[in-house]
């Protein structure tokens, strides 16, 4: 992305899509069902885990920080309930997450040679203050980039310290079990973004691992997903309450009906205006299609009525050569004829200078005699 990109999406980010009257980009409102209303509460794991090797793609629906701009906003007038539809888009992909998590457990254990009761707890034992290493020299790194020299070395004491527990809990777990089987890789699943983590793995390793934005991705969604559970308990017991004082003697729905109802008839109004967007661009797409077949038949009319034209001229051309063919045609016999008779005149004024000629000769012989 370039600077000016970036510069014009914190603009987008502070200001929404009105910022200098300019319209958002999408041709859509925050609260339209086109737009994530995860992404509006910076929770949607789309965004979240791009770029790791759990990478969801595109989310389908539409990111925009100018559309969260204005629903941050707006929220600050109006309840939105987009609350809901968060928790209800993050538990759905948590609960997958899990079914994943079990699953691979389910492999390791059908793959991996079993272990006694004892051996088991020993290497989980080391399993877990392997992971505690992991994530302290991980947190222990951000805070030393961050500045925070003193927390950092802090930290590194006590890393130091599980450092010997892990020697010692790794000692325990070669010893009960053969050398053969300890050379084994025996993996563990995380349970926060449900990768592979082995016995053997160093602390560089689960370091990068625990300070990794995939796992720091899936601790986002998790603790992002009991704070809108949270949240959603808590307006749900207050719309109780304010329903109970305000119910009286009349029936009302109250507590997390009455949230869910509102949340419902938001997205319905939404849906409906949805239906009108596209009821309105099919008929303008109707109409545009009508009009585009109209100057089609038209323009199809037109060369049609080019096109008689051009065979009429081409037959009137056609008749002025044949018409201009027979007159010279004409004109050559008639040339002819008229040779023909002046040959034959010409012949007989010959002949008839000849045979007065040949008289005069007789005429002047019979005097000599």
């Amino acid at each position: 992305m370039s600077a000016h990109e970036q510069m014009r999406a914190m603009l987008d980010q502070l200001m929404g899509t009105a910022r200098n009257g300019e319209t958002d980009k999408h041709g859509v409102k925050f609260y339209d069902d086109s737009v994530c209303k995860s992404f509006l509460l910076q929770c949607c794991p789309h965004e979240i885990l791009s770029s790791t090797r759990m990478d969801l793609g595109e989310c389908p629906k539409i990111h925009d920080l100018a559309l969260r701009a204005d629903f941050e906003l707006a929220s600050k007038t109006k309840d939105y309930f987009y609350d809901i539809d968060a928790t209800e888009h993050l538990e759905a992909f948590i609960a997958d997450c899990d079914k994943r998590t079990a699953a691979a457990k389910q492999r390791l254990a059908e793959t991996q040679e079993e272990l006694s009761a004892e051996v088991t707890e020993k290497a989980n034992a080391v399993h877990e203050l392997a992971e505690q290493i992991g994530q302290k020299l991980a947190r222990a790194e951000a805070l030393g980039e961050e500045g925070m020299v003193e927390e950092s070395v802090k930290l590194m004491g006590e890393i130091d310290e599980l450092r010997k527990k892990k020697a010692v809990a790794e000692q325990e777990y070669r010893n009960s079990m053969p050398a053969s089987s300890y050379q084994q890789q025996k993996l563990r699943v995380c349970e926060v973004c449900s990768a592979y983590l082995g016995i053997h793995d160093n602390d560089r390793r689960l370091a990068d691992h625990f300070g990794g934005k995939l796992h720091l991705g899936f601790i986002t969604i998790r603790e992002k997903l009991a704070d809108l559970k949270k949240l959603v308990e808590k307006r749900r017991e207050e719309r109780g309450a304010l329903e109970r004082e305000r119910g009286g003697g009349r029936r009302h729905y109250v507590g997390g009906r009455e949230l869910d109802r509102r949340a419902r008839r938001h997205r319905e109004s939404a849906r409906d205006r949805d239906r009108d967007r596209d009821r309105k661009d099919a008929d303008r797409k109707e109409a545009d299609r009508k009009e585009a077949d109209r100057k089609d038949s038209e323009r199809k009319d037109a060369d049609r009525e080019r096109e008689r034209d051009r065979n009429k001229d081409r037959e009137r051309d056609y008749e002025r050569e044949r018409e201009r063919r027979r007159s010279r045609s004409r004109s050559r016999s008639r040339s002819k004829r008229e040779g023909s008779r002046e040959r034959r005149g010409e012949r007989g004024e010959r002949g008839e200078r000849r045979s007065k000629s040949h008289r005069r000769s007789s005429s002047r012989d019979r005097r000599r005699e």
